[in-house]
């Protein structure tokens, strides 16, 4: 099932008072739990969490992990448009709900998605402030001892993931930021400036504060 690519209706930015995150690693980079330390201290992210057919595994909550559904009810939101971006793995789909990304971001917060390459790559096409950021190991070596010391998989697959890692981070230059994760507390400081940085770009700030924008005069260089 190929990524969808419907087109988002915004404001004169291509943006709204909200801001997109997207978050871009290879297996074992430390992404997930840079992302949960992010959340933890900002809760004004809101982590978007995507649809799956897949079934919910023991200690997975829907709503949580995701939002598990049957394969029509995927189809039905599918064929309507609901979806940023899906795709299919191993059988099974799973999506992002743009249209709960556009309510969040509507109402001023921001929103922030785990999200491989090539999706991001869709999420782009639609939402073009969209910020990518790409969290990078500081070797292949370092890559390869995380993935062992996790006790996931098996030799097999550590080999595969490593060598997907390689070309899923031939896309890193496609990101607006890198962040290296060799100190996890640097890393953390790292994304939290990006945060920071992204809310305080003009389009973010006049969307936010249009009125005030309006009342001191000042206007975008080039509407869209």
């Amino acid at each position: 099932m190929p990524h969808t690519t419907h087109r988002s209706h915004s404001n004169y930015t291509g943006v709204y008072p909200g801001n997109l995150f997207m978050v871009v690693a290879p297996s074992g980079a430390g992404k997930s739990t840079l992302v949960n330390a992010l959340l933890a201290q900002d809760p004004a992210i809101r982590l978007s969490v995507s649809y799956t057919t897949r079934d919910p595994r023991p200690a997975e909550t829907d709503g949580v992990q995701y939002h598990f559904v049957s394969v029509d009810d995927f189809m039905e939101r599918h064929s309507k448009g609901e979806f940023l971006e899906s795709a299919e793995v191993h059988g099974n789909y799973y999506a992002t709900s743009r249209l709960w990304i556009e309510d969040q971001m509507k109402m001023g917060h921001d929103v922030l998605l785990e999200i491989d390459w090539q999706g991001a790559q869709q999420v782009k096409k639609q939402f073009r402030n969209a910020v990518e950021i790409f969290i990078l190991p500081p070797s292949l070596d370092a890559l390869e001892d995380r993935l062992k010391k996790r006790g996931q998989d098996s030799e097999k697959v550590i080999v595969r993931r490593l060598l997907a890692a390689g070309s899923e981070m031939a896309h890193a230059s496609e990101a607006e930021y890198v962040v290296i994760n060799e100190n996890f507390d640097r890393a953390l400081a790292e994304l939290q400036c990006l945060v920071m940085a992204t809310r305080l770009r003009f389009t973010s700030q006049y969307a936010r504060h249009t009125q005030l924008f309006v009342d001191l005069g000042i206007h975008p260089s080039h509407p869209q």
